[in-house]
């Protein structure tokens, strides 16, 4: 109540209070509206409006027209899945862009790892068996010419972006079902929570063709995307409050031919870093 009195935001709160490890998201929600209750002058079990029902800013992609301008490229809206929302963009990044970036990261690519849920370490793990490299910001002029153009399209903070991954998949490489949101639940995410809030968009870039396989599948929705150079696929990760949205379920499938180079961009809350 104290922390309300002072203007402190219900989800920002609720962040702080999961990431202590001392109480589960949902049970941090729910304590903030029962104090709003009070705070009211009601019963802490009144029916009361919950705080966290009201939409919260969110980085999007304008659909009111078939092709996007951004202040260096004209991009193609594609494929549009409403609920939850996957985008897939064309002629995001030109063929040289491609190759620059991928030109950039040479022979820098280690095996890939995920963030381990207990401590949120970087560990290998069978389900994901590519290769992966990292883009700083500030470090090539192609990728800052990208960030700005991925910013512009998602009307979000450059700031708020984390560093490119590339991922390189050869024959048989995949990375299984998964999620890009952290959880808050997660004692090993919450961590990563600090370094910027929530996942709440990601773009997938491909850096190259594909013969054959390759897709980036949801499972849950029936939906594959394949690879085509200079195109991307964008979804959100979260509903309108920030909430992990477990719609968003996806995979790499296995390249059956060919390799597979693509690049993450995932946009948080606030600042990263």
């Amino acid at each position: 109540m104290e922390n309300l009195a002072r203007g402190c935001r219900p989800l920002e709160m609720a962040n702080s209070m999961a990431g202590s490890g001392q109480h589960s998201m949902a049970v941090a929600m729910a304590a903030i509206d029962a104090a709003i209750a009070l705070r009211a002058g009601g019963h802490e079990d009144a029916p009361v409006q919950s705080a966290f029902t009201a939409p919260q800013q969110m980085p999007y992609i304008d659909l009111s027209s078939n092709r996007i301008s951004t202040p260096d490229r004209e991009v193609d809206v594609l494929f549009v899945l409403q609920q939850p929302q996957v985008i897939l963009l064309g002629n995001v990044l030109s063929s040289e862009e491609c190759d620059a970036i991928v030109a950039h990261c040479g022979n820098r690519y280690t095996r890939s790892t995920v963030t381990a849920e207990n401590d949120g370490a970087s560990v290998v793990h069978e389900g994901r068996t590519s290769e992966m490299a990292f883009i700083r910001r500030g470090e090539a002029e192609v990728a800052e010419r990208i960030e700005r153009r991925l910013a512009a399209l998602a009307h979000w903070p450059v700031e708020n972006g984390e560093p490119f991954q590339l991922q390189k998949y050869g024959v048989t490489q995949e990375y299984r079902p998964h999620y890009d949101w952290l959880d808050p639940d997660s004692g090993g995410h919450r961590s990563h929570l600090a370094m910027g809030g929530q996942r709440l968009a990601t773009f997938v870039l491909y850096l190259s063709d594909v013969e054959q396989g390759g897709g980036t599948a949801f499972p849950g929705l029936g939906l594959e995307i394949y690879p085509r150079k200079g195109n991307a696929v964008w979804f959100l990760n979260t509903d309108a409050n920030h909430q992990p949205d477990r719609q968003t379920l996806h995979a790499g499938a296995p390249v059956v031919r060919g390799t597979k180079i693509i690049a993450n961009k995932w946009l948080r809350q606030g600042r990263y870093g």
